[in-house]
Formats: structure tokens, sequence, C-alpha cells
């Protein structure tokens, strides 16, 4: 037994001895009791449903913030989070676990794309998403477009550099989830090559560019019209979007 330990256990018996003994008693023995930390051991716990990055650093701050005396790693390779920590902790931390580590909804959102009122001509696109990640789909081309030209010595041919640009139809959407509702962020872009030719290079297009960014609550299952678009051309093209509760 330590000498700490004796000296306290000395001052409990003389407590009854009068104040000013435990006082005495208390000073010789340092001030305070020995310390008893608490018995730690480690424990894994494998997510089920936070099978993305972004979805389990989320998980693995909320623990950290919630059980601050933990230690917390997670493994990517396993998709598990390893916590050392007090039993009480480890129950704690099963406890949030199986709060936040739920099955993420799927959605399937639908954009309508017109030209003016007329819904003939429409076109159709859908895209899956979960809430929290987000979901791009390209259509069209790849046009390159020179960034420079050099020669490593003289007589040696030119070596060109060239950069491609996409053109053609573009949407980028993501889903989050706010109390009963969905907040849908929609990005609509439409890019085409110019009849004219560039001033800078006769060789570099001239790309025109339509862009339609918006963010907005949405119900599910109703259609809701975000906004309308000047297309390259001189169309005019409105854009509407569902979005549909797949599981």
């Amino acid at each position: 037994m330590k000498e700490d330990e004796r000296k306290w256990q000395r001052c409990v018996r003389w407590a009854a001895c009068g104040a000013m003994v435990l006082t005495i008693c208390m000073a010789e023995a340092g001030g305070q009791a020995p310390d008893q930390k608490p018995v730690e051991s480690y424990q894994t716990f494998y997510l089920k449903n936070a099978t993305g990055i972004n979805a389990a650093n989320d998980v693995q701050t909320t623990l950290r913030n919630m059980l601050p005396r933990t230690r917390v790693h997670y493994a990517p390779t396993q998709n598990a989070l390893s916590i050392r920590g007090s039993a009480e902790d480890l129950a704690m931390a099963q406890k949030i676990l199986a709060d936040i580590d739920r099955p993420q909804k799927t959605y399937r959102v639908t954009y309508t794309i017109s030209e003016g009122s007329s819904q003939g001509e429409a076109q159709h696109f859908a895209l899956i998403v979960t809430p929290g990640s987000k979901t791009i789909s390209k259509q069209g081309t790849r046009v390159p477009i020179m960034t420079g030209s050099y020669k490593e010595g003289e007589g040696a041919s030119a070596n060109t550099q060239f950069q491609y640009q996409d053109i053609g139809l573009s949407i980028a959407v993501s889903l989050a989830g706010y109390g009963d509702g969905l907040q849908l962020y929609s990005k609509i872009e439409e890019t085409s090559i110019a009849e004219e030719k560039s001033n800078v290079g006769i060789q570099d297009p001239i790309v025109k560019q339509s862009v339609l960014e918006v963010q907005s609550g949405i119900p599910t299952g109703k259609p809701l019209m975000l906004g309308s678009i000047d297309m390259p051309g001189g169309r005019h093209m409105q854009v509407q979007a569902t979005v549909e509760l797949i599981q």
C-alpha cells in the first residue's frame, strides 16, 4: 500500500477526534484522496448503415463530442469504429450508435426540362440520390481546347497541350433532410459551341453556357417548378423537379 493511502486511511479513522485533528491529517496526506482512475477497455463497433466516408465522419464527430473522455478511431477499410473508454462510456457509445446509425432513405429525383409551356417536347432525367450525397449526370461530348505549345529544341516539332471542355447537359443534385421535409439542391448547366470564332486563337472555340442553380424545400411526390433557363440558340427552357421515395 502506498504511503499516501495509509495516511488517508488514518485520517478517516481519526475523523472522530475532532475537526482540528482531521484538518491536520488531510494536510499530512496531501489534501486529497488517492486518485482512482476508472478501468478502461475498448470495443469495436461496425457501422451498418453509415457506409460513406462523410457519414462515418459525422458519426465519429458525434461520439467524440458526446464522450470527450473516450478515444475514437475510425478504420475505413473495415467501416468500423474502435472506442477506448470506461464501461459506462462504451455502453453510452453503443446507445448513441443505435440512435444515429440508421438505414438511409433513397430517393429518385426526376427533372423535366421543356421548351416554354409545351410538355410534348419535354425531356426527363431521373437520378438516384441519398441525403448527404451528390449525384451528377452528364450528357454530351468533350471538346479539346489548346492551352499551350512549346518546342524542346531548335528544329524539334512543337508539343501542344490541350484541356477538355464538357459540352452538353450537366445535372448535379443533392438532398438534405430537415424536420419532416427535404431540401433539394439542383444545378442544371447547358453548354454548346458557338458558330463564331474566338479572337484569341482561330482554333479556340467559343463556348456558350446557361446555368440554373437553385436550392429549395420540396415535398415528396409533388412536382415543383425550379425556374427557367435561356438556352443557347434563343430557346427558353423550364425546369421542373419531382422527388419520390424509393426505400
